[in-house]
C-alpha cells in the first residue's frame, strides 16, 4: 500500500502546481479584461481624444473631444498611471454608460493587458519550479516579459 501511495504524490504535486499556475493566469486575464474589453471591442462605442488638464492620486480629468458632431465635454475621467500625464493628448474610448475613459491603440491595449503579463511571469516560476516543465516556463516567461516590455516602450 505504501508503494501506491508514494507513487501518487508526484502526480498530486504536479496537479496542485498546475492548478496554482492556472489560477494565476486566469486571475491576470480577469484583471486585464476590465479595461481590455473596451480597447478590443471598441466598435460602436464613443471614440475621441482626451486632453488631460489635471490629475489627482487616482484619476485624471480633462477635455474630451468626441469624434463626430457631439460637442466637447469636461466631465470625463481616466485612471491615473504612468501612461497618463498632465497636458497629454490621448486617443480614448468611453466605457458604456459611464464618464470613464480608456486609452486605445497599441499603448492602451498593452497597458490594459499588464496584469496578464505579470501573471504569466509568476506562473512561469510555478511551471518551471513546481511542475518541472522548463520549456513551458520559458514560453510563459517570454510571453509575459514581452508584454511588459512592449507596454513599457509603447507608453
Amino acid at each position: 500500500m505504501s508503494k501506491k501511495r508514494s507513487s501518487a504524490l508526484p502526480y498530486a504535486r504536479g496537479a496542485a502546481m498546475a492548478l496554482v499556475a492556472l489560477v494565476l493566469v486566469v486571475a491576470g486575464a480577469w484583471a486585464s479584461w476590465g479595461s481590455a474589453q473596451h480597447v478590443l471591442l471598441s466598435k460602436g462605442r464613443e471614440h475621441g481624444t482626451l486632453t488631460v488638464t489635471g490629475c489627482s492620486t487616482d484619476i485624471c480629468t480633462g477635455r474630451f473631444d468626441p469624434e463626430g458632431p457631439a460637442g466637447a465635454r469636461t466631465d470625463m475621467t481616466i485612471d491615473h498611471s504612468v501612461a497618463v500625464e498632465k497636458g497629454g493628448r490621448y486617443p480614448v474610448v468611453v466605457k458604456p454608460d459611464t464618464t470613464e475613459l480608456v486609452r486605445t491603440g497599441w499603448a492602451g491595449g498593452l497597458h490594459a493587458w499588464l496584469p496578464l503579463g505579470g501573471a504569466l511571469l509568476l506562473a512561469a516560476l510555478v511551471i518551471g519550479g513546481g511542475m518541472r516543465l522548463p520549456r513551458l516556463a520559458w514560453v510563459s516567461a517570454s510571453a509575459g516579459g514581452a508584454l511588459l516590455v512592449g507596454a513599457f516602450f509603447a507608453l
